[in-house]
């Protein structure tokens, strides 16, 4: 993780102190940020590898200051992890729905915040010299990070990019949320499986357009997963 940027976002210094050591020990670089609109303009200036950003701070709140980020296309696959004493289950969900790539609930310890951040380092790691891959008129390019339908660019978030490359590299095979997890998230991350049904919900979305509706591959398997398919009917 040498070398990787990340930006504590919250409004303790206590806190943000404390995140510091722990990260520089480990060899990462940060910066700090007190408030949604120092924060905005850290990203906008010095572009972190990964963000921390805490749910509750003064003003505008880390939720909305996600909103934001995710809604311009200069920041919108910047890496964030959700920082909370917020640990009931709709708090995560919202989070997850916004666009945050993971969550930790305050009191966490050092070792499950650096293994978070590592694997959601890992996951937004480049993918140069792989090809294309199309599905009918639906094609996603690892190199560039984008996702084209019929031609035309789809706004689609970091998670879901993965969550498509692995369905549309395994298709026409059921996986479970405990592989999926295991495949697209890594096998050290402590996501819930919950977190599966949020992110497919967004890719279908995603890939919903006024004349195709590719998000209708991702067929649910009952009492399995997903499985990606160019035929049959939905499970």
């Amino acid at each position: 993780m040498d070398g990787k940027t990340v930006l504590i976002v919250d409004d303790e210094a206590p806190i943000r102190e404390m995140i510091r050591v722990a990260l520089e020990m480990s060899g990462l670089d940060c910066l700090e940020a007190a408030t949604a609109q120092e924060a905005h303009a850290a990203i906008i200036d010095q572009r972190p590898d990964l963000v921390l950003l805490d749910w509750m701070l003064p003003g505008t709140s880390g939720i909305e200051l996600l909103r934001r980020l995710k809604r311009d296309e200069l920041t919108r696959d910047v890496p964030v992890i959700m920082l909370t004493a917020k640990g009931e289950e709709d708090n995560k969900i919202q989070g997850l729905e916004v666009g945050s790539d993971d969550y930790i609930t305050k009191p966490f310890a050092p070792r499950e915040m650096l293994a978070r951040i590592k694997a959601v380092l890992r996951r937004a790691g480049p993918e140069d010299g792989e090809q294309p891959i199309d599905v009918g008129g639906l094609r996603l390019d690892p190199a560039a990070h984008r996702v084209f339908i019929e031609e035309q660019p789809v706004d689609i978030g970091p998670t879901e990019f993965r969550l498509l490359k692995f369905f549309m590299t395994h298709q026409e095979r059921a996986y479970s949320r405990s592989q999926l997890l295991d495949h697209v998230w890594g096998g050290n991350v402590y996501v819930e499986e919950r977190t599966v049904d949020v992110h497919i919900r967004r890719l279908r979305k995603a890939l919903q357009t006024e004349t195709a509706d590719y998000g209708a591959l991702i067929q649910t398997v009952r009492g399995t997963g997903y499985r990606f398919s160019t035929t049959g009917a939905l499970v």
